[in-house]
């Protein structure tokens, strides 16, 4: 969080970078500063040690100005990064900084002479309220996630928990994507999974890192659309003690230092900001992590699992994804097949999430009618796996017999599939003929009632009954082809 740049800060700052070269103007504006401003204000050295402050900073801190001369920052001010910028040469504006149990809005300035940090200004106040409890939201906010984060910790294992047996289908897009991913197990590259959201990429992450020579290594996953901006840097490359306001004093090892030996796993990838794409880039370039407030990097041997539900192709077209990283991510690709595009597993995944669910829930074992499982064949499951499932679960609480029936479904699912503006009894008779001797002739008899119903509504115009159903004329046609006469 950032505070509005004006005041004395800039005039100072201007003054010292058009006059710094000369020492006895640069002592005369520190004393100007000094005596001049009604804030804290603390100056050190290029080594981090204070030259001097003014009585408001010191009593701030709880000291004295002559106590505080010579003596390190790190010394006697809690949290602070004055010694940070001196050696970053980077200002930084309007942080919060948490000074004995105090929230203050800190700026720090470094002093440039000759292309080198000589000096470096910090200053504190605590005036601009409104504006500080915004930034305190925005704290809280943090604080929130860091904590469910320490929880998360607590009870999430860094062990991988799923192999390639809990995949579950037998259509040959997923098994040819299952024996690419197992051959790719037992090599280090890079893997890039590419999928919609709830196909389950992750499955297939946690599968990889099993079959692969890092079994006994750590599984570290992490979702990169659900980390704060202003923590990107430091959750997956740590932090030094002191680096920035609020770290704790033993520092915190990120997530690339976590997976040491072992595997990570950043899913949606597509939205990492473009300056952590550069550090991510760096790791797959010099197997190097830098935490934030280090001066050096560190080593980290940790092979990298990407996974995306969006075009990163585009996404580098448009600038928002770096080229470089994009072609050093595209060593391995698996692309997850979406639940439409292998309807025969949806038999296969309903039973074993049922399973799941039933022992999740409590519930006792039920059965799913061949009408109802005829439309969730025919649905297209835009959510994928992920949507199957809630549909199931909501549909065993909704249920009034032993069995979830064609009624019990989602209103969701039963739009999708054309029968939505019916009642649940009328849904059921309207599949009650399916013929029950196989999948196939049921899903055939389900699509030649869609088509009917389609070519109805739309007067028998058949572009029109071929977007109504959401499908192309070509794939319309050809079904009209299938069914002939039967229609």
């Amino acid at each position: 969080m950032r505070i509005t740049k004006n005041g004395w800060v800039h005039r100072l700052l201007r003054s010292l970078s058009e006059q710094a070269a000369n020492a006895e103007n640069a002592s005369r504006l520190y004393k100007f500063a000094l005596e001049d401003a009604n804030e804290g204000v603390v100056i050190a050295d290029a080594e981090g040690r204070i030259l001097t402050a003014n009585e408001t900073y010191a009593s701030y801190i709880g000291q004295t100005v002559s106590s505080m001369s010579g003596r390190h920052v790190t010394e006697i001010i809690d949290n602070t990064r004055l010694h940070i910028v001196a050696k970053t040469g980077r200002a930084e504006f309007g942080d919060l900084q948490l000074i004995n149990g105090h929230w203050m809005i800190a700026s720090r300035i470094p002093i440039v002479s000759d292309g080198e940090v000589v000096a470096v200004v910090g200053k504190i106040m605590f005036d601009d309220i409104d504006r500080l409890f915004a930034m305190n939201e925005k704290y809280k906010e943090i604080n929130k996630y860091l904590h469910s984060d320490m929880r998360d910790k607590k009870t999430s294992p860094t062990r991988a928990k799923y192999s390639f047996s809990h995949i579950v289908g037998k259509s040959s897009a997923l098994e040819e994507v299952k024996l690419t991913a197992a051959r790719a197990a037992k090599s280090g590259s890079t893997i890039l999974i590419g999928g919609e959201s709830g196909t389950g990429k992750e499955l297939f992450a946690h599968a990889i890192h099993r079959e692969s020579v890092r079994f006994y290594g750590p599984f570290i996953a992490v979702n990169c659309a659900s980390i704060p901006e202003q923590l990107f840097e430091s959750e997956l490359f740590g932090y030094k003690e002191g680096s920035f306001t609020g770290a704790s004093r033993q520092g915190k090892k990120g997530k690339f230092a976590l997976a040491d030996k072992g595997t990570i796993f950043l899913d949606e990838i597509g939205e990492l900001p473009l300056h952590l794409q550069a550090k991510l880039l760096r790791v797959l370039q010099e197997k190097e992590i830098e935490p934030v407030g280090s001066i050096k990097p560190e080593p980290v041997d940790v092979r990298i699992i990407a996974a995306t539900n969006r075009n990163l192709q585009e996404l580098v077209e448009e600038g928002k994804f770096r080229r470089d990283l994009f072609y050093r991510l595209h060593v391995i690709v698996l692309n997850v097949p979406p639940l439409r595009e292998r309807r025969e597993d949806v038999p296969l995944l309903i039973r074993e999430l049922l399973v799941q669910l039933q022992n999740e829930l409590g519930t006792e074992p039920v059965t799913v009618t061949p009408e109802a499982e005829a439309l969730l064949m025919a649905y297209d499951w835009p959510g994928n796996v992920r949507e199957l499932r809630n549909v199931l679960e909501r549909a065993l609480f909704v249920r009034l017999g032993d069995a979830i029936e064609a009624g019990d479904l989602s209103p969701e699912v039963l739009a999708g599939v054309g029968v939505g503006s019916r009642s649940s009894k009328e849904v059921s008779q309207a599949v009650s003929e399916a013929p029950r001797h196989s999948w196939k002739s049921a899903m055939e008899f389900h699509e030649r009632q869609l088509l009917r119903q389609a070519l109805a509504e739309a007067g028998g115009d058949k572009q029109k009954a071929a977007k109504q159903l959401g499908m192309s004329k070509s794939a319309f046609y050809d079904k009209l082809d299938k069914y002939g006469d039967t229609l």
